[in-house]
């Protein structure tokens, strides 16, 4: 009997693998993505990071500019900086969340020195994956032009350039020129449901 089950999995795995073998045949092209973390659910800044990780590992020079969530010492900024300098470039724009600077004009200029530092870092040709995160809350309160924004990743972004935007409510001029979009979902939140705060190692 699990001699049978064994032998239906083995062939079921065969063509399954075959299958797959025929897909990849056509999937040959290779570019620099568009992508776009957005959504209510925690990990968008998490998963930025993670491919931030995987760009050092691989040798790939990479950069972070990083808008509004600036005054946080984070540990991501703090491991990049001291141990990575070299292999990941990290700017820092955002002076804070929006309730705590409370002063619009400044955040608008922060959100616009962070967006110059930007596009320097995407031109650079010796920078390969450039990781904006919180640019989406930036776009969303108005301190950036999105329109501006996407076109200037869709025309003026180096061809084999990788550019990740995180953060929520992702404008919809961003979505159309995304190449990748992934929306993370809320299902349950220890802040909300259990009044946990913020917690190092987790959140920052």
């Amino acid at each position: 009997m699990q001699d049978d089950v064994n032998a239906r999995h083995a062939e079921k795995m065969r063509r399954i693998k075959a299958a797959r073998e025929r897909m990849m045949a056509t999937k040959t092209e290779r570019k620099g993505l568009i992508m776009v973390h957005t959504g209510n659910g925690k990990g968008k800044s998490s998963s930025g990071f993670g491919m931030i990780m995987r760009c050092i590992a691989h040798g790939m020079p990479c950069a972070v500019v990083q808008f509004i969530k600036g005054n946080w010492q984070t540990g991501e900024k703090t491991f990049l900086r001291e141990r990575f300098p070299e292999e990941c470039r990290f700017f820092v724009s955002g002076e804070g969340f929006t309730w705590d600077t409370q002063d619009r004009e400044r955040d608008i200029a922060a959100a616009e020195n962070g967006w110059r530092i930007a596009q320097e870092q995407i031109l650079d040709p010796e920078i390969r994956f450039v990781l904006l995160d919180e640019i989406n809350i930036a776009l969303r309160y108005d301190y950036l032009d999105a329109g501006e924004v996407a076109e200037f990743l869709l025309s003026r972004k180096p061809e084999m350039t990788h550019v990740c935007l995180t953060g929520r409510n992702a404008k919809p001029e961003i979505l159309e020129v995304a190449d990748l979009v992934t929306e993370m979902s809320l299902v349950k939140h220890p802040f909300k449901d259990l009044g946990v705060v913020a917690q190092e190692g987790v959140e920052f």
